[in-house]
């Protein structure tokens, strides 16, 4: 079967993807997805739209991420997983859409305003 190439953005997070038939291993920067998302919870939000598609052990993926933190990193690889996976299979859609799988999450961070400290913060004002 051909590999399906996809990407996946959040926050200044890209992820792009090449999913293949395989055996389940998930390969990030040429590493293993355990070495480069250390915690738990970020090995969870990778795995997850392969979980919810039933395809978990079936595929193999292969991702390039870049820019950002590694919250904003795995969850750009989930959206990017779950894109390829929709379009090998149109039919797992209604079931990643309804876990909110295959929406980007496009908030961003409010950019720094000139003369102020940060985006909203103001500086202390006194009347006397």
């Amino acid at each position: 079967m051909p590999t399906t190439n996809t990407s996946g953005r959040r926050k200044t997070a890209v992820a792009r993807v090449y999913l293949t038939e395989g055996n389940g291993s998930i390969t990030v920067n040429g590493r293993d997805y355990k070495e480069y998302f250390p915690t738990l919870p970020l090995q969870y939000i990778v795995t997850q739209s392969a979980e919810v598609a039933g395809v978990a052990g079936g595929i193999e993926v292969k991702v390039n991420v870049d820019g950002g933190g590694i919250k904003g990193q795995a969850e750009a690889v989930r959206l990017a997983i779950a894109k390829a996976i929709v379009e090998r299979d149109a039919e797992k859609k209604p079931l990643l859409r309804a876990k909110g799988l295959m929406t980007r999450d496009d908030r961003m961070v409010e950019r720094k305003k000139p003369g102020r400290r940060k985006a909203r913060k103001r500086f202390q004002f006194s009347k006397r």
